[in-house]
Parts: C-alpha cells; sequence; structure tokens
C-alpha cells in the first residue's frame, strides 16, 4: 500500500510548519528544522507529501544509514551528489578541501570548516538557481562529520533561499543539531487512526481485534498497516490476540521479520544484500546476488511484498525494513554477503568500503583484514575524518589476532576518537586495550587519553587523576604530566581538592637528573609562586614573553590565567592572537573559539568594547555550529565594562549559579570579580566592597589583577580605611613585582586614594595608564584625579581631567563610569557636554565583524570566508548595515569604520 494517504491523516499544523518552512526559503529566508517522532510516526511521509505539492524547488534527499555512519562525510557526499560539478566555482581552499573530503581528489587533510563552507557554498550556488530544500531523513545515523557540516549549514543560510529539514527518530538525539527549531510529530488522534485502519483494512474487523490493535498502536500510523498484516484473515476475523506490548517500532519491524520469513531463500538474501550495501546502487546489488546465485525473480518477490523498492536505486519502504532483515540474518549469511559485496566492490576506486566489507565478512581475527583497515585509518586521516579514523582502528583492532598490537591499536583509536570529541567512545577504547597486555608506555596513553577525554567533558577535576597516574607511570616526563594536571586544577579553581592533589603532588616531584627541560622549569617556578614567592613573576614572565614555546601552545589557558596574573593584557592577547591563527589554519573546532573569546576578554580589560563585542559575537556563531561551551570569561568583562544594569546583572548571576553548580571555583571567583567592576562603575560601592572579597577568596590566578583594585576602592568609598589599607598592601606587592604600566598605574590611581598627598600619584597613574592603552582603567585615574583637585579648590584642572575622562568613557561605551564623570562634572559646576557615541554601537556583534572587515576591502566572499557565513548572508547583513548606519556604500561605510578606530 502505497504510504502517502496516511499524510492525510495528520493534524494540519505539522503540514503547516513544513510549508512555511518552505514559503519562507522561496521568500529568501532561510532556515531548519528538525522533525522528531518514533519509528513509523510518519517523518518521511510527511515530508513527500509536503513536498510534492511544491513546485520551482531543488530538493536535495539524503537518507542516513545505520552502516554508513563510521563513514566520514557520507551523508553529505551522497546529499551534495548531484552539485559536485559546482565544487570548482568554490574557493580554492574550500573547492580543495571538499574535493579531499569527498574522495574526489588528493590532498591535505581537510579543514572542517573549509569542508563546511565549501557544502554551504554549493548549496548557496544552487539556491541562486531556484529555492532548495535539503531533506535529512533517519539523521540519528549520520556520521558525525556530516552531522557537523549540516548543522552548521542549518545555522548560516538565515538570508538564503535553502530550508533543511531533519528527519529525527525518538528516541535518538543528535547532539549536533541541539538548539534547532522542533516539529514534534505524535500519534494520531482516536478518530484519526480509526479511519487510517479502516481505510488499511478492507474486511470487517472484529471489533476486539480492532480496538487491540488501536490499543497497540497508540496512534502510530505504520503501526496501524502492519500489524493487521500479522494477523492474516484469520485473525483479524476472529479475536486472535496479539503479542506482548512492546514498543510501536519494535512491533513493527517484528511485523517485518515475519513477512519476510515468508519469502524464499532467494528473496530474503536479496534483501539482506540490499540491507548491507547502504548506497542502494543496483549494480553492486546485482553482482553481489550474481555471485550468491540469487535470480532476478527474487527482486520481483520482495517488491511484490511491498518491502523494498528496486530500480534506479533500491530502497527500502520503511527503514526499519532494513533493521529487521539484517537482524534476522543469521551471522554466517551476515558473513557470507559482505564477503561477496567485497568481492565485487572496486579496489581502486571505494577501497574503504571493500576494507570494511572484507571486516565484517572476517569469520575470526585476520591480520590481512586489519591491515587493510589500517590503510583505510590512513586515507580517513587523510581526509580529515578522524571519526572515520577512530572507526576503522577500533575495526582492525578487533580482528587484530596479536593481543599487543590489539591494545596498541585500540589506543591509537582512542586517540583518533579523541580528536573527533567521541569521548565516549575514547574511554570504551581505552577500556579495551586495557584488558590486553600493555606496558608501562601504554598505561602511560591509557591514563593520558582518560585525563583529555575527562578535561574536554568539562571534567577538569577527574583529569587531574589520571595525569598524576600517567606521571607515576613515566618518570622521564612526570613532570610535564605534573604540569599540566596543575593547569586542569587551576582551571576547577585553587581551593579545589583537585587543585590541591596537583600542587602537592609537583611540590614533591623529584628533582629530575641531568639536563633540565623549559617543563621542569616551569613546573617549579609555578609551584614557587603559587605557594606565594613573589620573586619568581619575573621568571615567569620571561618564561612567557616566548609565545611560540610549545609548552604554551599546548597550554593556552595557563598562559593566559598567568597573563592576566601577571598583569600583562598585551601578553594575553599574543597568545589569543597566536591561537587563532593556528586554530584557522588548521580548522582545530575547539581552539578557534576558545582563542577568540580570549581576545575579547583582553579587550574587553583595555577598553575597547567594539572590538570585544566583534569577537564575542565571532566566537559564540563558531561556538554554536560546533559545541564548544561558552567561555564566559570575556562575556562578564564586557557586560561590567559597559555598566547596564540591564544587562550586566542578569549575566553575573546566571554564571555565578552554573559556576556553583558545576563547582568551578575559578568562574565563581571571576563572576564576583565582574560583579565588584560593575558596582564600582555604577557607584554602588557597598556592592563592591560585598563581591570583591568573594573572588579573591581562594586566591585564584587572575583575580589579584582584577579584584584587588576593585576592593581596594570600594573599602576606601566606603569609609573602610583597614580593610582598603590591607587590601592596598596585598595590591602593592603584585604589582611592584608584575612592574608593568597597566600593573604600576593602578597601583599610584589607587595609592593616590589612600595617601595624604597625592598629587604625584595622580599623575603617575594618568601617564602610566595612558601609556599602557587601558582606556578604561586611564579614565578611572582622571576621574579620581579630577575628583581630588575639585575638593582641593583647583577647579579649571579639574573640569580638565574630568572632561577628559567623561570623553574616554563615553566614547568607550563605559556608561556607569561615565555617569560617575557626569556627578562629579556638575559637582565642579559644569554640565558634561554632550560626547556622539559611535555610530557602530547600533550595530550587533555579527554585524560589527563584518563592517570592519569590509572596511578593510575584504570582498563579501573574503568576508564569508573568515566568518563562515555565505556570500550571500555577507550581502544580508550589509543591507542591515547600511539601514542602521543609514549609508548607502562600502566607502561610506569604511570612513565610519575608520573614524571609529
Amino acid at each position: 500500500m502505497d504510504l502517502l494517504p496516511i499524510s492525510s491523516y495528520f493534524p494540519p499544523d505539522g503540514r503547516a510548519a513544513i510549508a512555511d518552512l518552505i514559503a519562507a526559503a522561496r521568500s529568501g529566508r532561510g532556515g531548519a528544522v528538525v522533525v522528531r517522532g518514533e519509528a513509523g510516526i510518519g517523518k518521511t511521509t510527511l515530508l513527500r507529501h509536503v513536498l510534492d505539492a511544491q513546485v520551482g524547488l531543488r530538493v536535495l534527499w539524503v537518507n542516513g544509514a545505520e552502516f554508513e555512519a563510521d563513514f566520514a562525510y557520507a551523508a553529505v557526499h551522497q546529499l551534495t551528489r548531484p552539485l559536485h560539478d559546482r565544487i570548482g566555482r568554490l574557493p580554492a581552499r574550500q573547492g580543495n578541501d571538499l574535493s579531499v573530503a569527498f574522495g574526489l581528489g588528493e590532498g591535505s587533510a581537510p579543514s572542517q570548516f573549509a569542508v563546511a563552507l565549501g557544502v554551504l557554498g554549493l548549496l548557496s550556488e544552487a539556491a541562486g538557481e531556484s529555492p532548495v530544500v535539503c531533506v535529512v531523513d533517519d539523521a540519528q545515523w549520520l556520521d558525525r562529520a556530516s552531522a557537523q557540516v549540516l548543522a552548521f549549514a542549518a545555522r548560516r543560510i538565515g538570508a538564503e533561499p535553502i530550508a533543511l529539514v531533519f528527519g529525527l527518530r525518538d528516541p535518538h538525539g543528535v547532539d549536533e543539531l541541539d538548539g534547532l527549531p522542533e516539529l514534534k510529530l505524535s500519534g494520531l488522534s482516536d478518530q484519526a487512526a480509526r479511519d487510517l485502519l479502516a481505510s488499511g483494512v478492507p474486511v470487517p474487523l472484529d471489533d476486539r481485534v480492532r480496538e487491540r490493535i488501536l490499543a497497540e498502536a497508540r496512534g502510530n500510523p505504520l503501526a496501524l498497516l502492519e500489524l493487521p498484516r500479522r494477523l492474516g484473515p484469520a485473525g483479524l476475523a476472529g479475536g486472535f490476540g496479539l503479542p506482548t506490548p512492546a514498543s510501536p517500532a519494535n512491533r513493527i519491524e517484528q511485523s517485518y521479520r515475519e513477512r519476510v520469513s515468508r519469502l524464499s531463500p532467494g528473496a530474503r538474501m536479496l534483501l539482506l544484500i540490499a540491507a548491507s550495501e547502504p548506497l542502494g546502487d543496483p549494480g553492486l546489488l546485482w553482482r553481489a546476488a550474481d555471485l550468491l546465485d540469487v535470480k532476478p525473480e527474487a527482486g520481483t518477490e520482495a517488491e511484490a511484498e511491498e518491502l523494498i523498492e528496486l530500480g534506479g536505486r533500491s530502497r527500502f519502504r520503511h527503514p526499519l525494513v532494513r533493521s529487521a532483515v539484517y537482524a534476522a540474518a543469521s551471522p554466517a549469511d551476515r558473513r557470507l554477503v559482505h564477503g561477496a559485496l567485497a568481492d565485487v566492490t572496486d579496489p581502486q576506486t571505494d577501497p574503504d568500503r571493500r576494507s570494511w566489507h572484507r571486516s565484517q565478512a572476517a569469520p575470526r581475527p585476520d591480520e590481512d583484514v586489519a591491515a587493510d583497515l589500517l590503510r583505510s585509518a590512513e586515507r580517513a586521516r587523510r581526509r580529515g575524518g578522524a571519526a572515520a579514523e577512530a572507526a576503522f582502528l577500533q575495526q582492525a583492532a578487533s580482528l587484530t589476532p596479536d593481543p599487543r598490537f590489539r591494545a596498541k591499536r585500540s589506543l591509537a583509536a582512542a586517540r583518533a576518537a579523541l580528536e573527533a570529541g567521541a569521548f565516549e567512545t575514547a574511554i570504551t577504547l581505552v577500556d579495551a586495550a586495557e584488558h590486553g597486555p600493555i606496558d608501562d608506555a601504554g598505561r602511560v596513553e591509557a591514563e593520558l587519553a582518560r585525563g583529555q577525554a575527562a578535561f574536554f567533558r568539562d571534567g577538569a577535576a577527574d583529569a587531574v587523576g589520571h595525569l598524576i597516574r600517567a606521571a607515576g607511570l613515566d618518570p622521564g616526563r612526570a613532570r610535564l604530566y605534573l604540569l599540566d594536571a596543575l593547569q586542569a586544577g587551576l582551571v576547577v579553581g585553587r581551593s579545589s581538592p583537585a587543585c590541591r592533589t596537583a600542587l602537592q603532588a609537583a611540590r614533591q616531584a623529584p628533582v629530575p637528573p641531568g639536563h633540565r627541560t623549559g617543563a621542569d622549569d616551569l613546573l617549579d617556578t609555578l609551584v614557587a609562586y603559587l605557594d606565594g614567592d613573589l620573586a619568581t613573576v619575573s621568571v615567569l614572565s620571561r618564561m612567557l614573553s616566548d609565545t611560540t614555546d610549545p609548552l604554551w601552545s599546548r597550554r593556552l589557558s595557563l598562559a593566559a590565567l598567568l597573563a592576566v596574573e601577571l598583569w600583562d593584557f598585551a601578553l594575553e592577547e599574543r597568545f589569543a592572537t597566536q591561537a587563532v591563527t593556528a586554530a584557522r589554519s588548521s580548522g582545530a573546532l575547539m581552539i578557534l573559539p576558545v582563542g577568540l573569546w580570549m581576545r575579547a576578554m583582553a579587550a574587553a580589560q583595555r577598553g575597547a568594547l567594539l572590538d570585544a563585542s566583534a569577537l564575542l559575537g565571532e566566537a559564540d556563531g563558531i561556538a554554536e555550529v560546533t559545541g564548544v561551551p561558552v567561555h564566559w570569561y570575556g562575556h562578564l568583562q564586557v557586560a561590567a565594562v559597559r555598566g547596564r544594569a540591564a544587562e550586566a546583572r542578569p549575566l553575573i548571576d546566571r554564571v555565578l549559579a552554573e559556576s556553583r553548580a558545576r563547582s568551578k571555583g575559578m568562574l565563581t571567583a571571576m563572576a564576583h570579580s565582574a560583579a565588584a567592576f560593575y558596582a564600582n562603575g555604577v557607584a554602588d560601592h557597598r556592592a563592591a566592597l560585598e563581591s570583591a572579597p568573594l573572588a579573591l577568596t581562594d586566591g585564584d590566578l587572575s583575580t589579584s589583577s582584577m579584584a584587588l583594585p576593585e576592593l581596594v576602592e570600594a573599602a576606601v568609598r566606603c569609609g573602610q580605611d583597614a580593610v582598603a589599607r590591607e587590601a592596598f598592601a596585598r595590591l602593592d606587592e603584585h604589582t611592584r613585582a608584575a612592574g608593568t604600566d597597566w600593573a604600576l598605574g593602578v597601583r599610584a590611581a589607587l595609592g593616590a586614594l589612600l595617601s595624604d598627598e597625592p598629587e604625584a600619584l595622580h599623575a603617575e597613574a594618568v601617564a602610566r595608564l595612558g601609556a599602557g592603552g587601558m582606556r578604561t582603567w586611564h579614565g578611572r585615574a582622571l576621574l579620581h584625579q579630577g575628583a581630588w583637585l575639585r575638593r582641593d579648590g583647583r577647579r579649571r584642572e579639574s573640569l580638565e581631567a574630568l572632561r577628559a575622562a567623561h570623553d574616554l568613557f563615553t566614547t568607550t561605551g563605559a556608561e556607569g563610569f561615565a555617569e560617575r564623570a557626569r556627578a562629579e562634572l556638575a559637582a565642579a559646576g559644569e554640565q558634561a557636554r554632550s560626547v556622539t557615541r559611535g555610530v557602530l554601537e547600533a550595530l550587533t556583534g555579527q554585524e560589527l565583524n563584518i563592517a570592519r572587515l569590509v572596511a578593510t576591502g575584504a570582498t563579501s566572499r573574503e568576508v564569508a570566508d573568515r566568518l563562515f557565513l555565505s556570500p550571500r548572508t555577507i550581502d544580508a547583513h550589509l543591507r542591515n548595515i547600511f539601514k542602521k548606519l543609514d549609508i548607502t556604500s562600502r566607502r561610506q561605510l569604511t570612513d565610519l569604520v575608520t573614524q571609529a578606530i
């Protein structure tokens, strides 16, 4: 029976939602939706019904296949196959990387961002001719690389005539699709279910049977059609009992198994070949059938049973038919079929699929087959498919006869899985390796893999234990691993048990014999600093100055924390910029947004809020499509400097709740620090006096530069002289040791608040902070100086300093401090003059990024490549930018951006 009529039984809301998405795409507003529901609920039928009613569309359709989930880019390759002739029109990097990823060309491992942009470019090219609708059905079986690329595209098509629809079977989930709009399909209403059942069963039904079928199907359309087939005529007429209740999917699959079991051996074998060859290639299907002596009439029989469609490409009536056929087959028959498919697969044009079929056909461990899989793993690595590499290595390990090699290959597979972000798979592979004979080197690698998985799964505390155990197993590299353990502990927080454990292990690490390495020196110096030896600051500064040292490039979090701790925002910015540059060239999905967030933090610290907002917008956009957890530090700093209650307070409260719930002491300290900065900015000094000590409680790195200054000022303003002087004594130690303009300028600015003769200190603060490029602190120094000069009766000089402070705060966007400066000016008898806020303030972070890049002379295509958008999306953003800024040309935009800088 044709399934399309089922759609007429669906509630109209479901049909309308898909139709509206397509209508929006026709008008140039792209979008995506995830259609969710249990097996048989009608997802595919609904999509076909809506699309069949449309004309003038380019429809691209791909079905995720369970047996394709380990082949990198398999689904996106099939989806875009009709567009491959357009690859040559893409920018060179995108075209080259896309060709390598799809196996259409040779080259170095492709950047996943370049591949994603290439796919977006192909869809955009096609959409230039007619609206494009991409249907990705059975998305729960997408290979990871395809899921990431398609999720990336789904979030980047807002200005494209493109609709992307994912069909996802409950209860499965695809992390990459989280956050996209969803359409949940539920069972049919009772009356619609009765009508559908009646339409599918042309004979009278026994009342008891009808009610039992309705109860068992629970409104599932496919179940309503399939369950009666299981009963047969006698059962339909006489109250035949149904099996024990189970989920509709299980009942439907069992129904398919029973129907398959009634077929001839030849028809069952043909279905098994089709189930084992998910591409639906008719040439492969029939060549394998010939090898197994399956006659053509087997296909006629299977089609007559309405289980499969044979023709241009074989297609099962429903994915549950495929799984039912494969599950019902004996292991021997599966191996027989995979062996035949391996024999008929071209080893030159499709070596990886051949090696995979060979592995499934192997009845026992086979080194020759394992070696073939290793070659496939290497090809997957060159194509940038870490998940596929891990799958091939995992299968190779399982077929390796020698237990020692099997353990080594399991660890290699774990490394690849970690690179792909498949942390659970990596741990499973490590478990497998540890059950075999592994030497100390293997045990070290296992602990390191567990530590890395824990760290990136937001479990830095767990990572510490694994890294310490690795250090105990490898004395030669122990101090390197302890350095990583200490970094992980510091990220969690100084007061955490994990950090205390890491610090104690580092203290007890034996002095290495012979030549000392940079890691040895860094570990000893860092431990001494954490134990309170400020004499080590100059040593740490010298070590940090070489930003290209691999010690730092692999420990970005530690480098950033120390740069801020040592009062050197320029150094922090250099580390971040270097990380961003490296991540862009390599396509490192985990590092790029982190580097951008770090740059945003540094920009906010120097008062460049426009720069910071642009960087945050870019980082958040990338994180959204890659699943990297948001780093809140830059967001907190921007909100604190800007000083808007509606922005700062909700963000601080949200981050505090999150950090406390997850026992993240460092993040908690940073949130309190931001709260203190914000409160001082809006002259709520009592609130600052409450927040600043909370940031300083545990001595977390970076809080001495971020929170100590706020505590000093808040205590002074609240008349808490003893608290202010005690805090200043600590600040004095840190700033003198650091010796940067930022450090010494802040020391002078706050020392002036406590001094009986502050004039020289005010002057020093203004000079140092102005020279150091710290715009917000420069404004604060001018504000302090102007207020003191006013109280000293030196009105003219006072006004000069206060005007400068007000201008700085206003142009920077530090609204809270600007209001403080305005109030001081009013007290001096002058109304603050109007300072034109930058017109670019009207732009969002994304728009600001585009405006700044366009102002450099970059074309829409070049900007799109940089921001991982399509050129058409860039042009749409530019139209919005022109409208907001009341301009009409790129030249005018360049002039405005140049003036703002």
